[in-house]
């Protein structure tokens, strides 16, 4: 049987409430003037010059106004959203500073941002917390000079430690990157047959042999999914040594983006028993493969490609059009390998993080990885999640 032929084998999971999975519909979208939207916040602070820029500071939790402006921009992912905006804000208390830029009556361009306050690690802002890769939206490069000057002003004003931005194509505030990572990008505009055929034969291996052994799948939006994947990532994140997020976080996404419909679950189970699960967010044509985890003691199953494969089809039934794997650490070359087996781009994503001068490039201290692998891996899980919980909170 060929790996196409496997879609037949979706059971796709439903709640009672909720009968499909929807992506965000953006009511006005292309057909909105999205310059003379008018948000709630009243701040507007101008610069004057050869032409003049217009900054507005929204609040994305309570203007829903927010996302009808990042649906107009094509690379708009769910980061930029105000639902990843409530999740960061509801589990951490990050509070957001998002900013729109006009010139006249057109979108120059859009720059989410969280104020991260921490009296262990200082208040600093970030284009976002937790986000593999979340470019501020350019719709006018002509204006990135002077976007990016009001952005490092603005944060001097804020009296922040430092601005990063991750992810910076078009919107470098500086000239040298503080941290490198891959990202890779599987492109869906192609018909199932196609895909499968490209990937590498010991991916289409592994998919067949979790087929051949019983392994089935479930895509769905339940929190009950949500419980069955947090189950099997605190315990891959202490095989990493690592502890995992706390429960609140993944509470917030179920709440906030899977229930919704921007995002969802694939769960792998054998003999009713979860051995593999991942979550994918999405937000119009992008999509993104978010966090992964799996039962280390049924590896032989190769449950995780059977998982992958399954959110890749899924998503290609639903008119996504871009799948992005996610940041990988230079380090990484198993997680690198593995994602690069499934055809996807790859690509360098660059953190760049602006000292209060807006002029240097600050470099993470190196810290000593092997230590806290060495605590976090041994440590009852027990320990782990309340160390995610304590720490979580003061890091970016």
């Amino acid at each position: 049987m060929s790996l196409a032929a496997s879609a037949k084998q979706w059971v796709w999971e439903r709640s009672p409430r909720e009968k499909s999975l929807e992506t965000l519909q953006v009511a006005k979208s292309e057909a909105m003037d999205a310059a003379s939207f008018s948000g709630d916040d009243p701040v507007v602070q101008r610069q004057t010059g050869e032409e003049s820029l217009e900054m507005r500071i929204y609040d994305p939790v309570r203007n829903p106004g927010w996302d009808h402006l990042v649906a107009l921009h094509r690379d708009a992912g769910c980061f930029h959203t105000s639902a990843w905006a409530k999740v960061l804000q509801q589990t951490y208390n990050h509070h957001p500073f998002y900013l729109r830029f006009s010139r006249g009556r057109r979108l120059t361009a859009l720059v989410p941002l969280m104020e991260v306050r921490s009296p262990f690690t200082g208040r600093r802002g970030v284009c976002l917390p937790f986000s593999d890769t979340c470019e501020p939206l350019i719709f006018d490069r002509d204006a990135v000079d002077l976007v990016r000057d009001r952005v490092v002003r603005f944060a001097q004003e804020r009296r922040w430690k430092h601005l990063e931005i991750r992810g910076g194509k078009f919107f470098q505030p500086v000239s040298s990157s503080a941290a490198t990572f891959y990202g890779h990008t599987l492109d869906l505009r192609r018909h199932v047959d196609e895909l499968s055929e490209r990937f590498d034969s010991p991916v289409r291996r592994a998919i067949r042999k979790a087929e051949r052994s019983n392994v089935s799948v479930l895509v769905g939006r339940s929190r009950q999914a949500v419980g069955d994947f947090y189950r099997l990532h605190v315990q891959t994140r202490r095989r990493h040594g690592l502890p995992p997020q706390p429960t609140s976080f993944f509470l917030n996404i179920y709440e906030h983006i899977i229930k919704p419909g921007l995002g969802f679950t694939v769960l792998a189970q054998r003999d009713s028993r979860p051995i593999a699960a991942a979550v994918f967010f999405r937000f119009g044509k992008n999509a993104l493969y978010k966090y992964a985890a799996s039962d280390k003691r049924l590896q032989e199953f190769r449950a995780n490609n059977l998982v992958m494969w399954q959110g890749i089809q899924f998503l290609l039934c639903n008119g996504v059009e871009k799948l992005h794997f996610g940041r990988t650490e230079c380090e990484n070359d198993g997680l690198r390998r593995f994602k690069l087996s499934w055809d996807t781009q790859e690509e360098i994503i660059n953190y760049y993080r602006v000292d209060p001068s807006g002029r240097q490039c600050l470099v993470p201290a190196p810290g000593n990885s092997g230590f806290h692998k060495r605590v976090f891996g041994k440590l009852p899980l027990v320990f782990n999640r309340l160390a995610g919980s304590i720490l979580y909170p003061h890091l970016d």
